[in-house]
C-alpha cells in the first residue's frame, strides 16, 4: 500500500539511507546539524539496538527509523513521547491495514499484532541542567519478516511480521510517510493539550489491561493486575500488598 508523498507533514525533514549502523546512533551524530525535526530511515542496519542495550535484528524489508527533535520542557516531559510514538505507530499500522482491532499497545514501548510483538520504540536524549538538547525516538517494525526467535529471552513475546499476519506488503519509505503524518498529529495534541489525552488514548488501546502481568526490574519482579498508567506514564499494578507504581520494567504476560 502506498502513501502519497505530498502528505508529508510540513516543517519536518527526512533522510533516507541505504544503510547505517543504527538510525538512533545516526540521529545522535547529526542532531546538532538539523534545523527542523528530522526522520532518519535506513533500509539496512548493521548494529540496531533495543531497550537496555539489547540487539535489534533487522531482516531485509523491515522498518528502522528515528525521529530527531528538540522538544521544549524537562526530560520527564520529553520521555512521555514514547506514548505519542506508540499511538502514532498504531495509527499508521491501522491506516495501512484497515484493521484497528488487531493492534494493541504493550507498556512501555511495544506495539502488538494479534498478541505478538510487531514493533518496538526506544528513546534517548542528550542535555544538561534539566533541559533536553536533543531527543531521538527510534522505531523498529517487522514489516516483512521476523528476527531469529532463538535470541529471545525466556517468557518474551514471540515476534510477528505485518506481512506474515496480514499479507500486506509496504515499503519502509511509504510506511515512514504514514508514521510521520500520524506522529505530527499526536505531537500537536501533546504540545497543545498535555499528556491527558495521550494517556487516555493509550489506555483505550492497552494490551492486558485488567489482567495479571509481571513487571521484571533489574533486581525484583512484581506480579499484579494491570490497572492503568499514571499521569507520569508509570505502570500501576494492583497487588496483594496494595497498588504498586513502576517507573521502568520489562513486562511479561
Amino acid at each position: 500500500m502506498s502513501a502519497d508523498r505530498q502528505d508529508w507533514p510540513a516543517g519536518v525533514d527526512r533522510l533516507i539511507l541505504p544503510e547505517t549502523d543504527s538510525t538512533m546512533a545516526e540521529g545522535a551524530r547529526q542532531a546538532a546539524a538539523f534545523t527542523a525535526p528530522t526522520w532518519i530511515c535506513a533500509l539496512a542496519q548493521t548494529a540496531g539496538r533495543g531497550r537496555r542495550g539489547r540487539a535489534w535484528a533487522m531482516p531485509a524489508g523491515n522498518f528502522a527509523a528515528s525521529l530527531v527533535m528538540r522538544p521544549a520542557g524537562p526530560p520527564a516531559q520529553a520521555a512521555l513521547r514514547s506514548f505519542v510514538a506508540a499511538l502514532a505507530l498504531r495509527d499508521a499500522l491501522v491506516a495501512v491495514t484497515g484493521r484497528a482491532e488487531v493492534f494493541t499497545l504493550k507498556w512501555p514501548n511495544d506495539v502488538l499484532l494479534n498478541g505478538g510483538k510487531l514493533a518496538g520504540i526506544l528513546l534517548e536524549s542528550s542535555g544538561a541542567a534539566g533541559r533536553v538538547d536533543a531527543l531521538v525516538i527510534g522505531i523498529g517494525v517487522n514489516l516483512a519478516a521476523t528476527p531469529d526467535t532463538t535470541l529471545l529471552e525466556a517468557g518474551a513475546l514471540a515476534p510477528v511480521s505485518l506481512l506474515g499476519q496480514t499479507g500486506i506488503t509496504i515499503t519502509p519509505e511509504d510506511f515512514l510517510t504514514h508514521l510521520a503524518q500520524h506522529f505530527a498529529r499526536w505531537e500537536a495534541q501533546f504540545t497543545t493539550h498535555g499528556f491527558g489525552p495521550i494517556r487516555n488514548a493509550w489506555l483505550q488501546n492497552a494490551a492486558r489491561i485488567g489482567q495479571n502481568i509481571t513487571a521484571r526490574m533489574m533486581r525484583d519482579e512484581i506480579t499484579g493486575t494491570f490497572v492503568e498508567i499514571d499521569t507520569q506514564g508509570q505502570l500501576v499494578l494492583e497487588t496483594p500488598k496494595g497498588r504498586q507504581t513502576i517507573a521502568a520494567a520489562d513486562i511479561f504476560f
